[in-house]
């Protein structure tokens, strides 16, 4: 029993902190439009660019690695060339209608449980078997990523998919209902991270 407990712990060297950086990284998401209109209809991308978060990262036994990333649900905005009035109108019902920001301000995704498989060139392939709290409900949510392991810096790049039905979020819809979005969100991420002393 004792070799057991000892064979689960983890030397304090073999982990290595890393803090999230926005800079150098993006996050977005991409909308659908659905409906009887929808060749008409607008599939919004949305950047995340407010967030923060760390990764305790042990490369030899990847499944004992975590991470914590919080996103200010206010700072959602959307990208594309629409003029400023559209994106005015798209960005007050996302966070007024949609994500509710007054109330539920930030998005928190947490991961304690990490598998992965190591490629060429200090490559992992990774899934991140964690929780994401978003609109006041927590669920269940894998994501899959390429990890690079680069001198100080690590960097993830991948995509997943929400449902915002999920989180007991509204469907938006326009036109009469002619135009609304598919219940499901693809999220695109390539972040990077740098390693802490």
């Amino acid at each position: 029993m004792h070799d057991a407990i000892e064979a689960t712990v983890i030397p304090e060297a073999a982990t290595v902190h890393y803090t999230l950086e926005t800079k150098g990284s993006s996050f977005t998401v991409r909308a659908f439009a659905a409906g009887l209109l929808s060749a008409l209809g607008h599939n919004p991308t949305i950047a995340l660019p407010e967030f923060e978060g760390e990764i305790f990262l042990n490369s030899d036994a990847m499944e004992q690695s975590s991470l914590r990333m919080v996103i200010r649900a206010i700072s959602l905005t959307v990208t594309d060339a629409v003029n400023e009035k559209d994106r005015e109108e798209i960005n007050r019902r996302m966070h007024e209608e949609v994500l509710e920001s007054d109330s539920f301000s930030d998005i928190v995704y947490e991961c304690p449980r990490v598998s992965a498989s190591k490629t060429e060139g200090g490559q992992y392939w990774v899934t991140l078997n964690g929780e994401l709290a978003l609109h006041g409900v927590t669920r269940n949510q894998s994501v899959s990523a390429r990890v690079t392991l680069n001198g100080d810096t690590l960097r993830a790049t991948g995509e997943f998919s929400v449902r915002p039905s999920d989180f007991e979020i509204k469907p938006v819809s326009a036109v009469g209902g002619m135009v609304r979005l598919k219940d499901e969100l693809k999220l695109s991420f390539d972040i990077m991270a740098r390693k802490q002393s």
